[in-house]
């Protein structure tokens, strides 16, 4: 379980980190890579890695952040990186690359975990399985479409169509008198 700090500067977030780290032994401590100054947190997360602490790092959207948390998070304490894959495929660039370099260079630390944030569509949870994340983050409506799955897209067709028609005929109008 994660708990994020509420602060954006570094020595408060410090004095909230070390706060929720208390609250269960399950606790993660979710700090954001940046302040919204830009200022990087790598200093703090590996203060309080290294002091026992598990930190969740998150909004991570570049190699340079990945290579700058992988570096500062602890070997021996379990911690994570929170990488936004469905953020960064917002953009237009294709997530997968990352995601799979990232997993790798995260593996130099054994107990780092990676973390597939902001998942979009159900594939994601494929994609991310098969880039090497160990946790994946997915809203229930993604969830949902489970269903799906394995279904012949001849039958997800038909189904469309009627429910075009459904929608048409609660409409009332026609075209043609």
């Amino acid at each position: 379980m994660s708990f994020e700090v509420f602060a954006d500067d570094i020595e408060t977030m410090e004095v909230e980190a070390r706060e929720i780290a208390t609250w269960a032994e399950n606790v993660y401590v979710k700090i954001p890579c940046v302040t919204t100054k830009g200022e990087s947190t790598a200093g703090l997360v590996r203060k309080l890695s290294a002091d026992g602490i598990k930190v969740n790092v998150t909004t991570i959207f570049t190699p340079t952040q990945v290579d700058e948390m992988v570096e500062a998070v602890d070997a021996e304490t379990p911690s994570i990186i929170s990488l936004f894959a469905g953020r960064i495929a917002d953009t237009g660039v294709d997530p997968i690359p990352f995601m799979t370099e990232s997993v790798k260079k995260a593996a130099a630390k054994p107990n780092c975990e990676v973390l597939w944030a902001s998942t979009r569509e159900l594939i994601n949870i494929y994609q991310a399985e098969g880039c090497g994340c160990q946790i994946i983050t997915v809203p229930n409506s993604i969830l949902a479409k489970r269903k799906n799955i394995g279904r012949d897209p001849y039958e997800v067709s038909l189904d469309t169509v009627c429910g075009f028609a459904k929608d048409i005929a609660s409409l009332g109008f026609h075209i043609l008198p």
